[in-house]
């Protein structure tokens, strides 16, 4: 899916024409234009590295119709989610927080209003944005450093190593009021780690989604709805199953990615 705009070269091909010394460099600056939900909505990002998948789409529906005037989106990446939600009609004003300004182009090419603020969460949130967002999603890195795990290549760490807990705070900071929402999508065998950041930065956990690869497997993926709320009332929600057989996705699935809202059937 999409078209790589860096001079059609594969890494393999800039090896051979650049020299390995300017490699890195080169793979660093490759990026392609992919499309989600048929076309309709496209972005840029790199050609290697941590890409954009289907947990921005399963993020971005679990919002719901609800529509959240300011969203911001802490560890941004590209901007997917955050886009998704805009182009879904379910945000309007887009603050996209990440380590780089990747997400930019991606951002103008939407015709989006708001900004993207270069900013590590480990240093926090930016003034600006504290008590500014009626909707905050997130889609943080999987794996603490400190245990050791982290992807060969250095693009994908940058994206999915790090800590939890700068983000729930940020997420904490972030909320306009009680009725202001944070969706997190976190990995299920590691749920009651979020939990725990969110009872520590004020945040109760209202709303609970697993998402399955298929009925015999466990849940992969976790979708958490937090606010500053009374401890309990945690709704959990008929679990999402992504595939009825190999190669055939469930209805759901099919609609989510398709950008097709209340077509789950």
């Amino acid at each position: 899916m999409g078209n790589a705009v860096f001079d059609s070269h594969t890494p393999k091909a800039l090896a051979s024409a650049l020299g390995n010394e300017l490699l890195l460099h080169a793979v660093t600056l490759a990026t392609t234009l992919d499309a989600l939900y048929g076309g309709a909505l496209t972005i840029t990002q790199p050609a290697r590295g941590y890409r954009v998948n289907v947990d921005s789409l399963l993020l971005a529906d679990f919002a719901g119709p609800r529509l959240g005037a300011t969203c911001v989106d802490l560890g941004a990446g590209v901007g997917a989610v955050a886009l998704a939600l805009h182009h879904l009609g379910r945000a309007r004003r887009l603050e996209l927080v990440e380590i780089d300004a990747v997400a930019r182009e991606n951002l103008a090419r939407a015709g989006a209003t708001g900004g993207v603020h270069v900013v590590d969460l480990a240093q926090g949130l930016p003034r600006p944005l504290r008590q500014s967002a009626d909707l905050v999603v997130s889609n943080p890195p999987f794996f603490d450093p400190s245990a050791g795990r982290s992807a060969q290549d250095r693009l994908t760490r940058t994206a999915r190593v790090g800590a939890l807990a700068p983000f729930v705070r940020a997420a904490a900071l972030s909320l306009r009021g009680p009725r202001a929402r944070a969706l997190f999508a976190y990995p299920a065998r590691s749920l009651a780690e979020l939990f725990t950041e969110a009872r520590s930065a004020g945040l109760t956990p209202k709303r609970l989604r697993l998402v399955h690869a298929d009925r015999q497997t466990p849940a992969r993926l976790s979708l958490v709805e937090l606010r500053r709320a009374r401890p309990g009332g945690l709704a959990v929600e008929p679990p999402l199953y992504e595939w009825m057989a190999a190669g055939r996705r469930s209805p759901e699935l099919a609609a989510i990615i398709a950008g097709r809202t209340g077509d789950r059937t």
